[in-house]
């Protein structure tokens, strides 16, 4: 699918936020969805925090923590499935990582995800994850 239009990249917004609940439920991240007031603050609440757009409509976006020096983490990175392989997804990575270039990016991948990092030259690093409630 080719691009219909140039993508924007901008500061989240608190409108956006409709908009990303949405993508979280079409990728099925269903704590976010869940978890929906509490996702809303940690938009609200992060350092890094970007949308794609095009005409108006969240096409994309990135939400992610830094100390500006060392680490940029991305927390969450989703894609409209009709705007994917578009190049929005490695725009918004580039985005971020020029507005902190000392750091390193560090991010987490799925099952259905790593091989679009692996192509963009990441490497798997190995972690651990555990909710509050476990």
């Amino acid at each position: 699918m080719k691009a219909e239009k140039d993508f924007l990249i901008r500061s989240y917004r608190e409108e956006d936020f409709p908009a990303i609940h949405d993508l979280n439920k079409q990728e099925q991240w269903s704590n976010l969805v869940e978890k929906k007031q509490k996702t809303e603050w940690a938009w609200g609440n992060s350092a890094v925090a970007v949308v794609a757009v095009i005409d108006g409509q969240v096409i994309g976006c990135l939400r992610g923590l830094t100390d500006g020096f060392v680490s940029l983490y991305v927390c969450e990175l989703l894609v409209s499935e009709h705007h994917r392989k578009l190049g929005v997804g490695k725009t918004l990575l580039r985005y971020v990582h020029e507005l902190y270039p000392e750091t390193r990016l560090e991010l987490l991948a799925s099952s259905t995800s790593h091989s679009f990092y692996e192509t963009m030259g990441y490497r798997p690093f190995y972690g651990f994850r555990k909710n509050a409630d476990e």
